[in-house]
């Protein structure tokens, strides 16, 4: 995995968190570490789309953390564990998987075309 796709997952990680704290935040700082967990989240989010395809990047982006927030909320805050739920959830990502697989990584040249 490059460094490009790299991003894209701590961003994951990051939407999962500030998700979280969206819902469940009841104070400064908790609120304060959901505003960190959007920056984060979205800097990477965005610095990854300058070197991959933005479409691709998002979709990835939003699978993982779709992924990500609905197993958390099932471990962490005991949502019920449904056999659909875990279907749908690998269904998700054996797409985001295939996007990544099928993504060509043309490396973008900083000022070409100008």
């Amino acid at each position: 995995m490059n460094s490009d796709w790299l991003k894209v997952v701590t961003a994951a990680f990051f939407e999962v968190l500030w998700v979280i704290g969206l819902k469940h935040a009841d104070g400064f700082w908790s609120w304060t570490g959901t505003v960190i967990a959007i920056i984060i989240s979205f800097y990477g989010m965005i610095m990854a789309g300058k070197r991959l395809p933005a479409g691709t990047v998002y979709a990835v982006f939003v699978g993982l953390g779709t992924a990500g927030t609905v197993i958390s909320e099932m471990i962490i805050f005991g949502e019920p564990v449904k056999l659909s739920k875990i279907l749908l959830i690998l269904l998700l990502l054996g797409g985001v998987i295939g996007l990544k697989l099928v993504t060509t990584e043309e490396k973008k040249v900083e000022g070409a075309g100008r």
